[in-house]
């Protein structure tokens, strides 16, 4: 098997059964398999999805265990060589697997690609980031950004001030479409994902874990798909905040978390 897309659905139903459709009307070329992990859902009896596409493998969950302990269990019944973690709320707009597949296949040191994802209004998303830092901070505190010019300024502290317009290497990327090498599991504890994350701030996570392991992330400018975003979420905020404090107590000292945290206040007056 060339791909394995775990897909995780929570009370998504129209959503989900928009992204499994999506991806295979659009995805040819390659061997692949889908793996419908059900989070406890109570909006519909979770068969719906495997009586309209009998080929996928549905697992249930008998508690939400989030976004990262769904995926961890989905991760389970995987066997291509390739995973693509794929939100419930994406719809494919081309053959995106292969287009993401044939990238890292030309990069042996790529270790996860993400895609260009679009609002429904067309509208991109910043999903290619840099890990919070002093430098990068500095960097928008002073506007330096500004100095080099847009595309150089953009491509130095990506997110927001990103385009998205070119294909380029990231420190983290969101985990909506998120591919990554199944060998690199081998060297993970437990060979699964970091789940101490219920929701949001895993991506981030996972990508430094990787990095550290001397991979490389990347965004692929040449493919895109919709995310219609929050389709399953809830307690946004709470959560962001929740994550973003728990990724900085594990990866970062006490006095950078500090200098960290002045300087956003700085930002934000």
């Amino acid at each position: 098997m060339d791909i394995s897309v775990v897909i995780i659905n929570y009370n998504t139903r129209a959503l989900t059964l928009a992204c499994i459709q999506s991806l295979f009307t659009h995805t040819t070329g390659l061997r692949w398999e889908v793996i419908l992990v059900d989070n406890a859902s109570t909006e519909c009896n979770p068969t719906v999805f495997q009586e309209a596409f009998p080929s996928i493998r549905l697992v249930r969950s008998k508690t939400n265990t989030g976004f990262a302990g769904g995926n961890n269990l989905g991760l389970q019944y995987t066997s291509g060589r390739y995973i693509l973690l794929l939100n419930s709320d994406i719809e494919l707009k081309d053959n995106a697997l292969l287009k993401a597949f044939q990238f890292m296949e030309m990069k042996p040191r790529a270790g996860v690609c993400t895609i260009r994802l679009l609002f429904p209004d067309g509208r991109h998303q910043s999903v290619a980031q840099r890990f919070p830092s002093i430098k990068y901070k500095l960097v928008e505190l002073l506007r330096i950004q500004k100095i080099l010019g847009k595309r150089r300024g953009g491509r130095l502290l990506l997110g927001s001030f990103f385009d998205h317009n070119e294909t380029v290497m990231a420190d983290w990327v969101w985990g909506a479409f998120f591919m990554f090498r199944r060998c690199m599991l081998e060297a993970l504890t437990g060979r699964e994902l970091n789940d101490e994350y219920f929701m949001y701030g895993e991506d981030m996570q996972w990508c430094f874990d990787f990095r550290k392991m001397g991979w490389k992330v990347w965004y692929l400018a040449s493919t895109e798909a919709i995310h219609y975003m929050g389709g399953s979420a809830a307690d946004k905020n709470f959560h962001m905040k929740t994550s973003f404090s728990l990724f900085m107590k594990k990866n970062y000292s006490h006095t950078r978390q500090i200098i960290i945290s002045f300087l956003d206040a700085c930002l934000k007056r």
